[in-house]
């Protein structure tokens, strides 16, 4: 696989990203654990059926430390995020996390060959910057309290988690694609006992319900995590890391279009600035 094409399936799981609120509306009342351990497990059972249909299950047999890079990433990363918002603002949290674009775009100089430009860095603040117009406009924050830092540094460990895991699978690249189908299990079982700890259990109800359910396994949790790690190791990983602001954006149009939100001015001066920062990083 080019590097062209790589980048362009790392930039499918940013659409399918975009689409994580919607489904996550439609989900209903389902608790977040509980919704993690189905989502991974159906998009676990995405990459086991990839599995037997190419190089078979012994693609799931990998060294301990493989298991550790993607199991730490996924489980670690959607372990911090849902303790970040229970305690601190969502608004906050959200912001510190989505430090994740542009801390891959600065871990990225640490690769071999990694060639990182000035307008890399300014396109990813730029995209940043429009983050914070998108989440402004979603009602304000409520300011920086004491009482609230362990959800900041909640926070900020779920962006540094994930933007590690992401840079770091480039040194992973002799691991299948496939064998993400078992970070995706492990990630649903340690969810799943999360769950029996400390929620009860609410299970989607109707139809729609679990065929939103379904829908997030399928795409947002299945098939985008396995369109990241091809292009976190073989695409273009500074373009993919400042491409990655376009999912809020693209999620809060999917939602004024779907119903679930009001269109604002705040989401139009994020998307001239996220738009802009994208054309600065890309820009030869």
């Amino acid at each position: 696989m080019s590097p062209a094409v790589a980048t362009r399936t790392g930039l499918l799981a940013i659409a399918l990203w975009a689409t994580l609120a919607v489904f996550t509306a439609a989900t209903g009342q389902v608790p977040p654990f509980l919704l993690t351990a189905l989502t991974f497990a159906i998009g676990g059972a995405v990459g086991v059926a990839a599995a037997l249909a190419g190089p078979g299950l012994g693609v799931l047999v990998q060294r301990p430390l493989a298991y550790l890079h993607g199991v730490g990433g996924l489980f670690g990363y959607h372990f911090l995020y849902f303790a970040a918002l229970k305690w601190a603002p969502p608004a906050e949290a959200g912001l510190i996390n989505y430090l994740w674009p542009l801390l891959i775009v600065l871990l990225s100089a640490l690769l071999p060959g990694g060639g990182l430009k000035r307008g890399h860095v300014v396109g990813a603040l730029l995209g940043f910057a429009g983050t914070v117009v998108l989440l402004l406009g979603k009602g304000g924050f409520a300011g920086i309290e004491a009482r609230y830092a362990p959800g900041y540094l909640a926070a900020f460990a779920c962006a540094f988690i994930w933007s590690s895991y992401s840079v770091a699978s480039r040194h992973f690249a002799d691991v299948p694609t496939q064998a993400v189908a078992g970070f995706c299990l492990v990630t649903a079982l340690l969810a799943g006992l999360c769950h029996l700890a400390w929620e009860d259990t609410l299970w989607p109800a109707g139809a729609g319900e679990w065929a939103a359910v379904a829908a997030l396994g399928v795409g947002p949790v299945g098939i985008a995590f396995y369109a990241w790690d091809i292009g976190m190791k073989r695409g273009d990983v500074r373009l993919l890391g400042v491409a990655s602001y376009a999912a809020p954006v693209l999620s809060t149009l999917l939602l004024v279009a779907t119903g679930f939100a009001a269109a604002s001015w705040s989401l139009a001066a994020a998307c001239v600035l996220i738009v802009g920062g994208a054309y600065v990083a890309t820009r030869r």
